[in-house]
C-alpha cells in the first residue's frame, strides 16, 4: 500500500514538473516574442521619426532658406523641387514598410483600435506624399514647361501661373497631412511599445 502511495506522489510529481517546464517554456517564448515586438516597434519609430524629422526640416528651414538665399527663384525652385521629391519618395516608401509591419503581433480590442487608427495614419502618408510626388509635382513640372520661361517672368494672371500656384498649395497640403498623419502614427507606435516594455 505504502508504496502504490510512493509510487502515486512520484507520478503526481512528475507531471507537475512536466507542466511547470512547459508553463516556463511557454513564459520564455511570451517573452521572447514581445522582445521581438518590441524590437520592431523601435525600428518602425526610428524609421518614422527620421521621415517626420526629414519632412519637418524640409519644410521649415530647406525651403524657406532657400528661396531667401538664393540669387535667382528659379534656382530656389529647382533645390526645393528636388528635394521635396526626395523627402516625398522616402515618406511613401517608409509608409509602405511600415504598413507592411503593422500587422505583427496580436492585440486586444483596445490595442485593436489604435492599431486600425495607426493603419489609417500610416496609409494617409503613403497617399498624401505619393500624391504630393507623383500628381502635383509632376504637374507643376509639366507647367514649368509650358510656360518656357521663369516663372517670375510669368504675369501673376496668366492662367499657367494661376494653375501652378494652386498646385503649389495643394503641395503645401499634402505634405501637412503627411506629416500630420506620421505624428499620429508615431504617437500610437511609442504609446503602444511603451505599455509593452
Amino acid at each position: 500500500m505504502e508504496a502504490k502511495l510512493n509510487e502515486q506522489t512520484v507520478s503526481t510529481q512528475i507531471v507537475s514538473n512536466a507542466r511547470a517546464g512547459e508553463a516556463a517554456t511557454a513564459t520564455r517564448a511570451a517573452v521572447a516574442a514581445s522582445d521581438r515586438m518590441g524590437a520592431l516597434d523601435v525600428l518602425r519609430l526610428l524609421l518614422l521619426g527620421i521621415w517626420l524629422g526629414a519632412a519637418i526640416f524640409f519644410s521649415f528651414a530647406v525651403a524657406p532658406s532657400a528661396f531667401a538665399v538664393l540669387p535667382a527663384r528659379e534656382l530656389a525652385g529647382a533645390i526645393v523641387t528636388r528635394t521635396i521629391g526626395i523627402v516625398n519618395v522616402g515618406g511613401t516608401l517608409v509608409g509602405l514598410l511600415l504598413l507592411a509591419t503593422a500587422f505583427a503581433g496580436r492585440a486586444g480590442s483596445a490595442a485593436k483600435r489604435a492599431r486600425t487608427l495607426e493603419i489609417v495614419a500610416l496609409a494617409l502618408v503613403v497617399l498624401a506624399t505619393g500624391i504630393g510626388h507623383w500628381v502635383i509635382s509632376a504637374w507643376m513640372a509639366g507647367l514649368r514647361l509650358s510656360m518656357g520661361r521663369p516663372i517670375d517672368e510669368v504675369a501673376q494672371n496668366d492662367p499657367l501661373r494661376l494653375a501652378f500656384n494652386n498646385l503649389h498649395g495643394y503641395s503645401v497640403a499634402a505634405m501637412t497631412t503627411a506629416m500630420l498623419a506620421s505624428l499620429v502614427a508615431f504617437i500610437l507606435i511609442a504609446r503602444r511599445n511603451r505599455r509593452n516594455a
